[in-house]
């Protein structure tokens, strides 16, 4: 590899955060509008980490799929590795990347299963191809080869064929309900914005700034 690692840099300057309001989630839908509006492909995109019952971490990206002031919602398989990391431990982080605007926020809090309702609800609003897949996928376990998932789609599609397809026993969502929240604008130099917030006992935010 001919790329100096150690060199590559770039020099953070599109913007500031010298205050923020102080309410987290007025300041979240804010950044999350400008996202949207911003040339980023997904920007709903976010990495999820959790940790195993061993105390080993581990991390992905996934999709927003819905926010208020309850916490964050995205869906997964809940046998897969990461609902076996939440089952095990339901608490985890996530963290947006928005590098057109060079900003990150970064979420911690409990994590907990969102009801059947609200499932189904979201799985009938899902393309037909993606609640196929749901089905075809057993996810993080190992395959023998691409061959399985093509055959079992193609199964699931005569199958299915005129039918509505129903939300998988193991198909559901989570809900992340922060208790700390961090908005990071890059700067020059390295002395990057960093505004934070703890969710307080009587459910009240306190707003402070952390050193870059």
């Amino acid at each position: 590899m001919n790329v100096d690692v150690a060199n590559l840099r770039w020099d953070y300057n599109q913007d500031t955060l010298l205050t923020a309001d102080p309410d987290p989630w007025v300041q979240f839908e804010r950044w999350f509008a400008d996202a949207c509006a911003a040339p980023i492909r997904e920007p709903n995109a976010m990495t999820l980490a959790t940790v195993d019952v061993q105390g080993n971490p581990d991390a992905r990206v996934v999709l927003l799929k819905g926010f208020d002031r309850s916490g964050l919602q995205f869906y997964t398989n809940m046998t897969s590795r990461k609902g076996q990391d939440l089952a095990h431990h339901p608490y985890a982080a996530l963290v947006f990347w928005w590098e057109p605007l060079e900003r990150q926020v970064r979420f911690r809090g409990p994590v907990t299963p969102l009801p059947a309702e609200e499932c189904d609800a979201y799985f009938r609003q899902r393309p037909r191809e993606s609640q196929l897949g749901a089905w075809t996928s057993p996810q993080s376990q190992e395959i023998p080869d691409r061959r399985v998932l093509e055959e079992r789609f193609a199964q699931l599609v005569r199958e299915y064929d005129g039918k509505d397809v129903p939300r998988p026993p193991y198909w559901g969502g989570y809900r992340l309900s922060p208790v700390w929240i961090e908005f990071w604008q890059g700067r020059p130099s390295r002395l990057h914005d960093r505004i934070a917030y703890d969710l307080q006992p009587d459910g009240a935010w306190r707003q402070y700034r952390l050193a870059p």
